[in-house]
């Protein structure tokens, strides 16, 4: 397994900064293999370290759930342009941490973010038929048959999509639909409904396989997410 520095380690697991751990630590309630330590910068195995008499529940890689805004780009680094790694605050950052798949710069929503490769591959390959559900705001209804268009794959010019779900959620003079697919390839949504007449005038991601995006985690914002959720989605990229 492999070593950091202590302060990191609590500040990961324990979701705290790592000023806040480094004072845990000064405070004589960090032990490495039952010897109470007073350094915070030491480099420790996570097995070894006790808080308050008890073991840290050591988790070995870390999944972060985003709302991601509309304007900035899903990408590790750009020269230009304002990317999602700049909304991560500094006590959820780690290294290798990098978006799961992408969302158009203009679509926000649910956004996972995670330093496991091997999962993230999974869940991006489409033998694992991984659904993702979007709600779409239109211009004008779509045509009456775009349900069963859906269905049954639409076809567009460059490739045929795989069978997908529509359900309307809202009539009116900007009718909304919610889309599940299990597919993400470039301004997928958006042609698709193009294809059947309407156009989209705003797109967000309400889920990724199991992970659903909470009314209580506003734009721009993201958090680890929790035990049950992480169970779930280890579970979906199988």
């Amino acid at each position: 397994m492999d070593r950091m520095r202590l302060d990191k380690l609590l500040a990961l697991q324990m979701d705290i900064s790592r000023k806040d751990a480094g004072a845990l630590v000064r405070q004589g309630k960090v032990c490495v293999c039952g010897q109470q330590v007073h350094d915070s910068a030491q480099k420790v195995c996570p097995a070894d370290v006790t808080f308050s008499g008890k073991p840290l529940d050591y988790q070995a890689n870390f999944y972060l759930m985003m709302n991601k805004p509309a304007g900035v780009l899903t990408a590790a680094w750009d020269a230009k342009q304002p990317t999602v790694m700049g909304l991560v605050p500094d006590k959820l950052m780690r290294r290798g941490l990098q978006p799961v798949g992408r969302l158009d710069k203009d679509t926000t929503g649910l956004l996972l973010l995670t330093d496991d490769g091997e999962l993230a591959h999974q869940l991006l390959s489409p033998r694992h038929h991984v659904w993702k559900t979007y709600q779409a705001r239109l211009i004008c209804p779509p045509s009456p048959c775009a349900e069963e268009r859906f269905a049954h794959g639409i076809e567009l010019s460059d490739f045929t999509c795989q069978p997908a779900r529509l359900h309307r959620l809202k009539d009116g003079d900007t009718p909304l639909y919610e889309v599940c697919l299990r597919e993400g390839k470039f301004h997928q949504v958006k042609r698709m409904f193009a294809a059947v007449g309407s156009e989209v005038t705003a797109l967000c991601r309400t889920g990724f396989g199991p992970l659903l995006l909470p009314d209580t985690l506003a734009q721009g914002q993201c958090r680890s997410l929790t035990r049950e959720e992480t169970e779930a989605l280890l579970k979906s990229g199988k």
